[in-house]
């Protein structure tokens, strides 16, 4: 069965060579080569509709690429190479391969009729047949460190949207992933719960953890992130370190988007 390993040493966290996804006629991404490295925070900004997300869900295979090669922890994924023909992996072996990847999305997809406590206990149940009692042990840390602890007993409907973006982020962490996709996570919140949220990925960040972010918080970009890619229209259109990106842009397209947000 294939699953990433959990060492990581001389070689990119995820690598992506001229990755291509159509839906139909539509051409979504058009070739996207790009490293992450182990421990950076990786920012991918760009309009809506510029393929971001669906880079993002490519990563572990929420959806799948048309041509190229997708690599986490130097390890194919959703797919074995035999020769030169790739084959793709049943599923059971492609959820093996998630458990190393959390993803957190715009809208929080918590159990309604699960407490903060079981929301962040099930994967590990469930999934890595862990015992209930090292399972909530975990539980109840992590939602200590996204400043939840008195509010395990809530129910989704009881907490705010901060609140329970922050459960989910403690939900994805339960796995003990190595890899963390955050996909615009704050826009879907109200604007003075967006820094409850960031505060929580600023702190995993200086844990080290590997995260990749699709956003439109350019203030956390510049301050958080060590690289961010510019994409538009299914390509990449500029990249560098987030502070040089985000004050002096190269290309006129990058310009004209900044222009609008900044």
């Amino acid at each position: 069965m294939t699953s990433f390993s959990k060492g990581t040493s001389g070689h990119p966290m995820v690598k992506a060579e001229g990755v291509h996804k159509s839906f139909g006629l539509a051409h979504i991404l058009k070739g996207i080569d790009l490293e992450v490295n182990p421990r950076e925070v990786f920012c991918l900004i760009g309009p809506s509709g510029s393929g971001k997300s669906t880079f993002l869900r490519c990563i572990n295979h929420l959806e799948k690429i048309s041509a190229g090669r997708l690599y986490v922890d130097d390890h194919l994924v959703g797919y074995r190479q035999k020769g030169d023909r790739l084959h793709e992996l049943k599923e059971k072996e492609v959820a093996a391969q998630r458990r190393d990847i959390g993803m957190v999305f715009q809208r929080f997809n918590l159990f309604p009729h699960m407490t903060a406590l079981e929301n962040v206990m099930e994967a590990p149940v469930q999934v890595k047949r862990e015992s209930k009692a090292v399972a909530r042990e975990r539980a109840e840390r992590l939602l200590d460190r996204v400043g939840l602890g008195d509010r395990k007993g809530h129910y989704p409907a009881q907490l705010s949207g901060g609140q329970q973006q922050r459960v989910a982020i403690a939900r994805a962490l339960a796995m003990e992933p190595k890899l963390m996709l955050f996909d615009e996570p704050t826009s879907a919140l109200d604007p003075e719960l967006v820094g409850e949220v960031l505060d929580v990925m600023r702190d995993l960040a200086e844990d080290g953890m590997t995260m990749i972010v699709v956003t439109h918080e350019m203030g956390f970009a510049r301050e958080v992130g060590d690289s961010l890619v510019f994409m538009d229209d299914g390509v990449v259109v500029e990249s560098g370190h987030p502070r040089e990106v985000l004050t002096n842009p190269q290309h006129d397209r990058t310009k004209s988007f900044l222009s609008k947000v900044l």
